[in-house]
């Protein structure tokens, strides 16, 4: 087999990118799946980055209002972009670009996933709130949307 030349690491890194951001983790993977050796993968990486054609923070960013548009919670989408290798100061700053009301984003998931009716027993309140438990959305965040489900005086009209 033939070994890719350094300009091929960065071209291929470069066309990964064009697609869309990716982290410096993520990257390196990509390239040693396709037989390019850590070392040349590395430096086409750093040169990238020092072109600021690949950014971490950018990323972060972009990742993480993809998940809460898709109306994840914070605690799922750090978790994520810890998988990437992300930093935690990365991570902070991308969960605080994003200008979110997580209470109203978590009532928007549950009048989605449960429609407008109220819970029927406790049971089902439970099961509300591990949804969105799962969605990534925090004791505190949940507990209000459930008690505020539970504490609605408006009347089912369903």
């Amino acid at each position: 087999m033939v070994e890719p030349k350094p300009a091929d690491v960065y071209g291929k890194a470069l066309g990964l990118l064009a697609r869309r951001e990716h982290s410096v983790r993520e990257l390196k993977q990509k390239l040693a799946v396709r037989g390019h050796a850590a070392a040349e993968a590395g430096a086409a990486i750093d040169r990238l980055t020092q072109q600021s054609y690949q950014s971490d923070e950018r990323f972060a960013a972009s990742l993480a209002r993809k998940r809460a548009a898709q109306g994840y919670g914070p605690q799922r989408i750090h978790a994520e972009l810890k998988s990437h290798g992300l930093s935690d100061p990365a991570i902070r700053a991308a969960l605080a670009s994003l200008d979110i009301d997580w209470v109203a984003s978590a009532a928007a998931q549950l009048r989605r996933h449960a429609g407008s009716r109220a819970p029927a027993d406790h049971a089902e309140r439970g099961k509300r709130a591990q949804f969105l438990l799962r969605r990534g959305f925090d004791a505190a965040t949940v507990r209000a949307v459930t008690r505020a489900e539970m504490d609605d005086p408006t009347p089912n009209l369903d």
